[in-house]
């Protein structure tokens, strides 16, 4: 399987400006900036983005590991923090915070805890990532 998605960069660093789109098309050429990445300007980001794919991918495995575990949940649901850090190496994600609250009645709260720890290990985004991986987990049961 592969996914594609693009960027078109024009002008200089500070002063230039980029779009990003995505063979699906729900990002069609959406605004990033010097200013959306490292101030506080209107558009997405490439953290935003590794961010938004992160929770999202995490959920999916948490849900289908809790289900190879026989357990359905009702709702889980997850927000991912990239951290960037300026390194010896230069600008670099450091770190992908992972804050969970998932909703699955009747669960035990021990086991299901050792699932999303498996679930955060497991998911694609975060072996892709060189960059430390934590969760922060809180069940409804």
């Amino acid at each position: 399987m592969k996914r594609k998605a693009s960027a078109v960069w024009r002008g200089g660093l500070k002063d230039g400006k980029g779009s990003i789109s995505t063979e699906s098309g729900v990002l069609k050429e959406t605004q990033y900036s010097f200013g959306t990445r490292f101030e506080n300007g209107v558009g997405t980001n490439p953290e935003e983005l590794i961010g938004a794919a992160h929770a999202g991918c995490f959920s999916m495995a948490f849900a289908a590991e809790l289900g190879k575990a026989g357990i359905t949940p009702e709702a889980i649901h997850t927000t991912a923090t990239i951290t960037l850090d300026k390194t010896e190496a230069g600008f670099t994600v450091t770190e992908s915070h992972l804050d969970m609250t998932a909703k699955i009645p009747g669960a035990d709260k021990e086991k299901v805890l050792a699932i999303a720890n498996a679930a955060k290990a497991g998911c694609p985004i975060s072996r892709v990532l060189n960059a430390r991986v934590t969760l922060d987990a809180k069940f409804e049961v």
